[in-house]
């Protein structure tokens, strides 16, 4: 199976870059700066042993790459970015007959629980992945992936219908590839698991730091918010100490000098992005929260937060959390 990586930040540089690596057939797909830097200089990829040097295929978007019929689309953008995404690539032509939305499967290898529903709208088979994949993109051409043995935890099911033989060859590829990926029949148990520690992504984003009295609080907050929502919505999701499980001992960040560990929330808000993932985490529990009666006053404030810290173009901590806190109180007193 040839892998393409369609949006080639921080995770998915990092898939590609380690299945290129390990003699598997990737393209990357990339834009601007970014694609510019991976056509000329190749992937710089950063890793606990060192930087390696890839010279992995890159395209610029689906009209100049040829698909085939034993490709695997791995759809790794942000959420707000998937629409277009998979508008663009489910309509393009597969040799042999068909479109890639008919024909091929499509991985989603992105936080949140939303893409999936978005991707099966248009292909037939998707699949879902759990990523635990500590990773930073900050300058074009350029990704961090800074754990070992394992680079990430990728657990991988597919969507609606549990696991199957295509999941399983992707799995085993990934684990060629350095990753620790689990195949599972219920892999958005998986991921709603996650959401709920993605949660803190946007404290440490607008108050550039989760750590201190004020920023654990919300973070607490936030993550009670997500569980109570979760709960009464009926959703099943893994536990704190699943997850942690999963990982220990086998995904370890191994600090690398120079290079700051900071969420992809972080990440975004730092490069200017213009775009961030926060309506589609802490936005998921506001969702959820007003279908179920169930209030989420600190997940809702720190929604508009990343909103307006974006809007204006405002770097992590230009926010403090006694400032939000503040305005949750006189939210919720009024």
């Amino acid at each position: 199976m040839r892998y393409i990586i369609i949006g080639s930040g921080a995770v998915g540089g990092s898939i590609g870059g380690r299945l290129h690596e390990s003699g598997l057939p990737a393209v990357l797909v990339a834009r601007g700066a970014h694609y510019e830097a991976l056509r000329d200089n190749g992937l710089r990829l950063t890793v606990p042993t060192g930087t390696l040097t890839l010279d992995v295929p890159v395209v610029s978007g689906p009209e100049d790459v040829e698909l085939r019929a034993d490709d695997v689309l791995v759809l790794a953008v942000k959420t707000q970015d998937s629409v277009a995404a998979l508008d663009a690539w489910a309509a393009r032509p597969v040799v042999g007959g068909g479109t890639a939305g008919e024909r091929l499967p499509l991985v989603c290898a992105q936080n949140g629980v939303e893409n999936e529903r978005l991707a099966l709208r248009r292909f037939r088979e998707v699949y879902g992945v759990c990523v635990i994949l500590p990773s930073s993109h900050l300058n074009p051409g350029e990704v961090v992936a800074p754990c070992g043995p394992h680079t990430g935890a990728l657990v991988i099911g597919r969507y609606g219908a549990g696991s199957d033989d295509t999941a399983r060859r992707i799995a085993g590829d990934l684990e060629k590839a350095g990753f620790l990926a689990p195949v599972a029949a219920d892999v958005m148990r998986w991921k709603y698991g996650k959401l709920l520690g993605n949660l803190a992504n946007v404290v440490e984003a607008v108050c550039g730091s989760a750590s201190g009295d004020a920023a654990q609080d919300l973070v607490a907050r936030v993550k009670a918010e997500g569980a109570a929502v979760l709960d009464a919505a009926g959703i099943a999701y893994a536990s704190g100490a699943e997850l942690t499980e999963l990982r220990s001992g086998t995904v370890d960040p191994q600090p690398i000098p120079g290079v700051p560990a900071h969420s992809s929330t972080w990440q975004s808000l730092a490069r200017g992005a213009g775009s961030i993932e926060t309506d589609y985490l802490n936005g998921e529990i506001t969702l959820l929260g007003r279908e179920h009666g169930i209030p989420t006053p600190a997940n809702t404030a720190l929604q508009h937060a990343a909103r307006e810290s974006t809007r204006l173009g405002r770097k992590p901590g230009e926010v403090t959390a006694e400032e939000l806190s503040g305005g949750i109180a006189g939210a919720t007193s009024t």
